[in-house]
Formats: structure tokens, C-alpha cells, sequence
């Protein structure tokens, strides 16, 4: 286990953990001379403990350790079906590639940094063979059976992924809330998802059109095929809304769809009305009305976990525990 690259890369998605440990520097420094008479075995035990009570997550409630291991789950669906693409040859191009090896590294880090915070508490981890990325539940053979062969199709699962992955974190961040720490942290990851999804989006119009990604721009009409940079209305569903699993739940309303104005609601990704007020018709601010799709853009909605596990259950085996 290496401490301090281990540590770099829970910084990359919550850049306060030195300030989380600092009050714990003595136990660093002395690591030179303690590290030193601890076995391997003993390390990660030491560690654990550490980053348990950087998080002060020894007695978090079973809801918020609800909302982590939801997060952990979507993170390994996330990992395997990157570190696999990249393990695939001819898949991803040389050009991309970079950008999806700091994709896969980020989840990594997600990972690292929800255990660290959840502890014992954290879900068993899953093996590659826990997952289907063909949407088929263990049968290979759903609608994206292509997915690890066909690079366009690559770009549109992964696109599903990474949007319900940034729905899920925004759902959950009312039930965090009671705990700042862990609040900020699931915020931050929620945040290099969200650039993660804008990046993807980003070359899927780029090999779609056949052009370089930066000079495509989204086009409205197809937004199936060529995406905006960011979610645009209900995306018409998204990469692939007339199949079984359709993509359009990852843009659509959860359970309950409406409410009323104080209580929680998941309206779907087109929604124009934030606090009881229609961003579209609303000049207050700016003196004027925008469209629909513009109302939409400037909010992610969140999604409930029953929804995204709905969603995520298409993608493992009938026979694991994982979103369930």
C-alpha cells in the first residue's frame, strides 16, 4: 500500500483531506520510525482507523451509509467498465486514451475515498464478473452486447453511466446533509463526474460526425447521436431510448415525479420550474424569456436511489446483491 499516493488520489476529489488529517499529523510523523516496525498486513488496519476519523464516520446513520454504498456500487460499475475498455485493444484510440485512463483513475479514487468513509460499513467488493455491460443481466447479450467492439457504442453507454452516477449524488445530498464532511466530499466527487459526463459527451458528437470533438457542436435535432456538452431538456432519451433497458430513465422523472413546492420530488431533466419559480418565463433577472431547452440546461436534477438502482440493475447479474 502506497500511504501518500493513496492519499493524492482521495485529494483529487476532496481536496481538504490534508486538512482532515492534520490534526492527526503526529501519527505521520511518526511513521518514520513506528512505520517501520508495523507489518504489511498490519498497514491497512492503521490506515483504516485514520481515515475513519478524518471522516468522523465511526457512527454515521444507516441511511447516509445508505446513500455511500449506493455511490460505491455505481463507482465499481464505473471502474470495470472503464479498466476493461482500456484492457480492450482496438477499442479506445490512441488519441482518447489518456483522457479515459484519468477517467478510470478518478473512479478509483471514488472508490478509495467512499471506503475510507463508510469503513466497515462498506458493501463487499465486487469482481469484473459481477457486471454486464450489454444491459442483459448476466445473459451478454442485451442491447449493447457490442459495447467492448464498437467505440461509438462505447461512448453512449458511458454516457448513461456517468449521467445517472451524477443524478444519484445529487439525490442523495439531502439525506447527507446532517454530515457536512461527508457532504462535501460526495459533492466534490459529484463534480468530476460531471466533467467526466461533459467530456465524453464531448467526442461522442466528435465521432459521430466524424470530425474533431471541439469544432462539433451539439445538435438539438439528434441529440441521441450528437449531445450537447451538457444535458439538454430529456436529451430525447439519451444514446439508446428505444431499446430493453432503455436509456430515457436516466433522463426521466423518479419516484415521486411531483410534490408539493417544500417537499422532495425528482422531476425529469426537462424541468424549467426551480423553487416554485418557471425559469423560462421569469424576467425578473434578465428582462427576458428563454427557451425551454436553455431553462433546462442550468440544472442538474437529482435523482432517488430506487430509480438509479432500477437503472444500474441492468448492468450486473440476476444473481448479485449489487443495487438491490
Amino acid at each position: 500500500m502506497d500511504l501518500f499516493k493513496l492519499i493524492s488520489d482521495i485529494e483529487k476529489v476532496d481536496p481538504e483531506i490534508y486538512e482532515r488529517l492534520d490534526p492527526r499529523r503526529r501519527v505521520f510523523q511518526h511513521f518514520g520510525t513506528a512505520g517501520k516496525a508495523l507489518t504489511a498486513a498490519a498497514l491497512p488496519v492503521v490506515f483504516s482507523g485514520i481515515f475513519q476519523r478524518a471522516y468522523g464516520q465511526a457512527a454515521l446513520p444507516a441511511d447516509i451509509q445508505a446513500v455511500l454504498n449506493l455511490a460505491l456500487s455505481l463507482e465499481y460499475l464505473e471502474f470495470y467498465f472503464y479498466d476493461t475498455g482500456l484492457k480492450t485493444p482496438g477499442l479506445i484510440p490512441a488519441t482518447d486514451r489518456p483522457a479515459f485512463e484519468v477517467i478510470r483513475n478518478d473512479e478509483s479514487g471514488h472508490i478509495k475515498t467512499l471506503r475510507a468513509a463508510l469503513g466497515t460499513a462498506a458493501i463487499p467488493e465486487p469482481t469484473r464478473a459481477a457486471f454486464d455491460y450489454s444491459g442483459g443481466r448476466g445473459t451478454q447479450a442485451g442491447p449493447f452486447a457490442a459495447v467492448f467492439s464498437n467505440y461509438a457504442l462505447y461512448l453512449g453507454v458511458s454516457q448513461s453511466f456517468v449521467d445517472t452516477g451524477i443524478r444519484a449524488y445529487k439525490g442523495g445530498a439531502p439525506i447527507l446533509m446532517p454530515n457536512k464532511t461527508v457532504l462535501q466530499a460526495a459533492l466534490n466527487i459529484h463534480s468530476v463526474e460531471a466533467r467526466h459526463s461533459s467530456h465524453v459527451r464531448t467526442v461522442r458528437r466528435g465521432v459521430a460526425a466524424n470530425a474533431v470533438a471541439t469544432t462539433v457542436p451539439g445538435n438539438p435535432a439528434n441529440l441521441n447521436l450528437q449531445p450537447k456538452s451538457w444535458v439538454s431538456g430529456n436529451d430525447n432519451g439519451g444514446p439508446s431510448p428505444n431499446t430493453t433497458p432503455s436509456t430515457a430513465a436516466v433522463y426521466g422523472p423518479g419516484n415521486p415525479a411531483t410534490g408539493a413546492a417544500t417537499a422532495v420530488f425528482f422531476p425529469g431533466e426537462e424541468n424549467i420550474t426551480q423553487a416554485g419559480v418557471n425559469i423560462q418565463t421569469n424576467t425578473t433577472l434578465t428582462g427576458a424569456t428563454v427557451t425551454a431547452a436553455a431553462a433546462s440546461e442550468a440544472f442538474d436534477e437529482p435523482l432517488d436511489a430506487a430509480t438509479v438502482k432500477g437503472i444500474a440493475r441492468n448492468f450486473v447479474l440476476a444473481t448479485t446483491t449489487l443495487f438491490t
